[in-house]
């Protein structure tokens, strides 16, 4: 009986490494590795500018933008009314998103007083669509920037891949036909809020701890995936 244990044991664990062997290699990093400036600097307010969308989809931006002011907020950071930073910018005779990324960050520091700008962008937003299969794509850059200094002091990217055809549906014609319709219902119903969301919840948890939160100076340990551009080992 223990002989056979051992065998089991030693299957399972052969195993274990054949399919661990055979998937992504991920480096990791902590957080205060990889954002050392965001422990220096420690932001107490952000100002949250409207998404620059590069997604297919016209209605993303807007779509988006009702996601982003409570989590940052959550994290323990003071966020600014998207509301009132829009009317503000309308005042100043500024409408369009890409004039808002190409003002001077002191700028922002004169009429709010914030100590950091968060820009967001929105790479995918899009349904791939192919008869009886389809997938949702939301993906997420996030970045936060000094109105003091204009240096980077955080940046993480968070992307959700959604598979929309409804699994197994039974073989033959029939299956399908079924799969078909079944990918066409969850396509035409596919909450793109809700995928948002979940976007940014692996953005959120890459961010180091604001000012009015308890884990504020603590989380310098958190480890997570390292997205930083360079060579691998």
């Amino acid at each position: 009986m223990i002989k056979k244990k051992l065998v089991t044991y030693f299957a399972l664990t052969i195993l274990i490494l054949i399919f661990t062997g055979c998937g992504p290699a991920y480096d990791h990093i902590t957080k205060g590795a990889a954002f050392p400036k965001m422990y220096d600097q420690q932001p107490k307010s952000l100002l949250i500018l409207p998404p620059m969308n590069e997604s297919t989809d016209a209605e993303a931006k807007d779509y988006y933008m009702t996601t982003t002011e409570m989590p940052f907020a959550l994290m323990g950071y003071y966020t600014f009314p998207t509301e009132m930073v829009s009317d503000i910018m309308k005042q100043e005779g500024i409408y369009d998103t890409e004039l808002l990324y190409n003002m001077p960050l002191n700028k922002y520091f004169e009429y709010f007083g914030a100590d950091a700008v968060l820009f967001t962008k929105i790479k995918k937003w899009d349904v791939s669509y192919a008869v009886i299969a389809s997938s949702l794509t939301v993906s997420i850059e996030a970045r936060i920037v000094s109105t003091k200094t204009s240096e980077e002091l955080w940046k993480y990217t968070g992307t959700v891949v959604v598979d929309l055809s409804g699994g197994d549906t039974g073989g033959g014609l029939a299956g399908l036909i079924a799969k078909a319709i079944v990918a066409a219902i969850n396509t035409a119903a596919a909450d793109y809020v809700k995928y948002a969301r979940q976007a940014n919840e692996r953005i959120i948890y890459t961010l180091p701890a604001g000012p009015y939160h308890e884990m504020h100076m603590k989380d310098q340990s958190v480890k997570l995936i390292d997205q930083t551009p360079g060579e691998k080992s």
